[in-house]
């Protein structure tokens, strides 16, 4: 008898211990990811204070030198500040990165509110449309887009925000079709509010966490499609500064100048490896289960 409440006051204790390794970790990655997507950020926005060199300005004298005091991470091919471009680029694919979300919660988030609210063929037809646009591979549907529009920094924001909607749609969408028939939303429809202070009041603050999560997540997707198809030549053109154009200038000099192919590359890991962190932080801080145990 003894021995079996020894077990049990045993197991008590140690689920709480696991539960706490658990949160001690979790509030860990949260802070390294915050801590590499912030740095970013920072350095994107400070970039003019912290290089003296332009982004664009070939400086024949110095191709490709190693990383050094005067470049921090080396030249490239044309003699420009590698340290200085990435920083460029991020600032690049960071604004494309805001700006495909902000187009994917409006589209997704409004037609997921009509669809899960209204039902019947308003949900129908926008749903139908949302698997039309989930048949295609993402990275495939917008280079398809590109390569009917031609390559330019809004034709590649116009492509990725138009293949980055449904998922938002389907999120709200089904948060709709539940919230709909709660107690609050019925409150509303008794003191005689209108569809629209229904939607915008009443159900649409109620999705704002999960789309802040799904939106978090979807920046990472998006720097890492406009990477791709800069990288074919279909994004950010030349002399701009990009990721994935980097990276496909440098694999010409992988033997002779490692560095132009894996500074960009790395960086861009450890951003969308920082934004992926805190997109599943806060996926665990707007989970119902997370809050309980919190």
């Amino acid at each position: 008898m003894e021995t079996v409440e020894s077990t049990v006051i045993q197991s008590d204790l140690v689920l709480p211990r696991k539960k706490t390794k658990r949160r001690k970790m979790k509030f860990s990655f949260l802070m390294l990811g915050m801590g590499a997507a912030g740095a970013l950020v920072l350095g994107t926005i400070a970039v003019p204070f912290l290089t003296p060199y332009n982004p664009n300005v070939n400086d024949l004298t110095a191709v490709l030198q190693a990383p050094s005091s005067t470049h921090w991470f080396g030249t490239d091919h044309l003699g420009r500040d590698i340290f200085t471009r990435v920083l460029y680029g991020g600032q690049i694919s960071l604004i494309i990165a805001v700006v495909v979300q902000i187009i994917s919660v409006v589209i997704g988030g409004l037609l997921g509110l009509f669809a899960g609210y209204f039902g019947g063929k308003t949900d129908k037809v926008i749903m139908a449309i949302t698997n039309i646009i989930f048949s295609f591979p993402g990275l495939l549907f917008a280079i398809a887009i590109m390569a009917a529009l031609g390559p330019s920094i809004f034709n590649l924001i116009l492509a990725l925000g138009l293949v980055s909607w449904p998922e938002m749609c389907r999120l709200v969408r089904s948060q709709t079709l539940s919230l709909k028939e709660r107690e609050f939303v019925e409150g509303g429809h008794a003191l005689g509010a209108n569809v629209f202070r229904i939607l915008f009041r009443y159900i649409l603050p109620n999705c704002y966490g999960n789309m802040a999560v799904i939106a978090t997540l979807g920046m990472a997707s998006t720097i890492l499609a406009e990477a791709s198809l800069s990288f074919l030549g279909l994004g950010v053109q030349a002399p701009d500064p990009s990721w994935g154009s980097m990276v496909n200038q440098g694999k010409d000099y992988m033997f002779l100048a490692p560095w132009y192919l894996f500074v960009p590359g790395i960086v861009m890991f450890i951003t969308i490896l920082g934004i992926n962190l805190c997109g599943d932080a806060l996926r665990d801080y707007f989970d119902p289960k997370m809050k309980s145990s919190r």
